[in-house]
């Protein structure tokens, strides 16, 4: 299948490593566990948001924009890859955060805030809800503004993803797996997943561990997972389209909510460092691996799978949540 070819910008370090967790997947006593590192991306410590921006700034800087808006909570890691993308592009970056500013600014933050970028604290609103009138602000001023979406998820990130398992095709070769797992937040990365699975005629199930309560009755969040993948579906010109069936988006493991750790979250972050080094963070791919410890326990895994967890970054964040994690 040919990948449609788009205004990009290169921003990290492609192909990003798989690495086989062999001493965690023995002690759990649970299937082979390979790792997609996609925090080794290289933008400001990296994270998945980078192949979606290299897309969406792409598309800013073909249309000649100087200054880009975003939104996300305070240890945001999109908003940490948009500012660091800004700062290697030299745009204006400007970042709404929900929550109020802190006495001391660590994780994330701290690193927004080297990297240059503006950030206009908006209370509970953490998802752009204030990004129009920052937009309108900035016009008045000369600007022109380029508004990335909130987790950069829309039909460019989405393709970014499409793209991203093209990648991951050429490095497993003949070698088959039975799952992919991942934290499902804002949707690109899902929807991206499923357009390339379907493009590709891949058989493996896709897991998106379901990370945020649904906050909205009217349009769920899997109805918009599905929305994204047929938008991009329809904006690459393929024909592929998707239904409930095709997705699976699992909501177990959402505890008491987005960014609050709990004891699932703890012991993934730490059974990860200590048996290979690696660090999870606390929001997302903590609870994601969380739900893929959980599920080899609880016997949805077995012996015989061959699982591919795809680790989308988040480390800095983990100082912000110092006093909850394990010592």
């Amino acid at each position: 299948m040919k990948i449609k070819s788009l205004s990009k910008i290169d921003l990290g370090f492609f192909p990003t490593p798989i690495t086989q967790l062999t001493h965690l997947s023995s002690a759990l006593g649970g299937p082979k566990i390979l790792m997609k590192r996609d925090d080794l991306t290289g933008l400001a410590f990296g994270g998945n948001k980078t192949r979606k921006l290299e897309l969406i700034l792409g598309d800013a800087i073909t249309k000649k924009c100087d200054t880009v808006i975003t939104a996300g909570a305070a240890q945001s890691n999109h908003c940490r890859q948009t500012a660091a993308a800004a700062a290697q592009l030299q745009l204006e970056c400007h970042l709404v955060l929900g929550g109020q500013a802190p006495k001391v600014a660590n994780g994330n933050l701290l690193l927004d805030n080297l990297l240059g970028s503006t950030i206009h604290w908006a209370g509970c609103n953490r998802k752009g809800e204030d990004i129009p009138e920052i937009f309108e602000q900035l016009k008045a001023k000369g600007k022109q503004p380029y508004v990335v979406p909130y987790g950069g998820s829309n039909e460019l990130g989405a393709y970014g993803f499409v793209r991203a398992l093209q990648e991951l095709e050429t490095q497993l070769d003949t070698e088959e797996i039975s799952h992919i797992i991942f934290a499902s937040s804002s949707g690109g990365t899902h929807a991206g997943l499923m357009l390339g699975k379907a493009l590709f005629d891949k058989k493996y199930r896709l897991v998106g561990i379901n990370i945020d309560k649904d906050e909205s009755a009217a349009n769920s969040f899997a109805k918009s997972i599905i929305n994204l993948a047929n938008k991009t579906s329809h904006f690459i010109d393929s024909d592929i389209r998707f239904s409930d069936k095709d997705l699976i988006l699992n909501e177990d493991y959402i505890g008491d909510g987005y960014g609050v750790i709990g004891q699932r979250e703890k012991e993934a972050i730490a059974l990860t460092a200590r048996h290979e080094g690696i660090l999870l963070d606390p929001v997302y791919t903590g609870r994601a691996m969380g739900g893929l410890i959980d599920m080899i326990r609880s016997g949805k895994l077995s012996k015989k799978d061959k699982v591919l967890f795809w680790h989308t970054g988040g480390a800095p964040s983990l100082f912000a949540y110092a006093d909850s994690l394990p010592t």
